[in-house]
């Protein structure tokens, strides 16, 4: 992939969730939720927006907008609402809130109203690294 920060290995990333976000985006599109014409459609308009209000392009906010770009995705595809993407953020950030330092964050579904607990992993990539 042309711009991925890559060394003899294969792509490198700055924090565990960039590398969580482009193995989902990868699962994704082998299950057939979208083609790679579509999602390259889909990451070109995330950064061509992000660009327009300001982004400067240094490489740092890249895999933000990664992830950005395959939420609207997955919700356009049906595949989650933006409304479940939220619920799903604010559990997590509760759930950090609540959690001591040094400790993993564990999501209980049942105490934050989440319906769709396989959405909120998802979410967790962002929300807790």
């Amino acid at each position: 992939m042309p711009g991925l920060p890559q060394d003899a290995g294969g792509p490198i990333f700055n924090e565990p969730w960039e590398a969580k976000a482009f193995a989902m985006t990868l699962r994704l599109h082998e299950r057939g939720l979208f083609t790679w014409p579509e999602w390259a459609q889909a990451l070109s308009r995330q950064l061509t927006h992000a660009q327009a209000h300001g982004d400067p392009d240094l490489g740092d906010t890249y895999y933000q907008h990664w992830l950005a770009a395959l939420e609207t995705l997955v919700a356009a595809k049906g595949a989650a609402s933006a409304e479940d993407l939220e619920r799903c953020a604010q559990a997590w950030r509760e759930a950090a809130e609540h959690t001591p330092h040094g400790q993993p964050i564990v999501l209980d579904p049942a105490s934050h109203a989440v319906h769709r607990p396989d959405l909120c992993a998802f979410k967790l990539w962002k929300e807790t690294s």
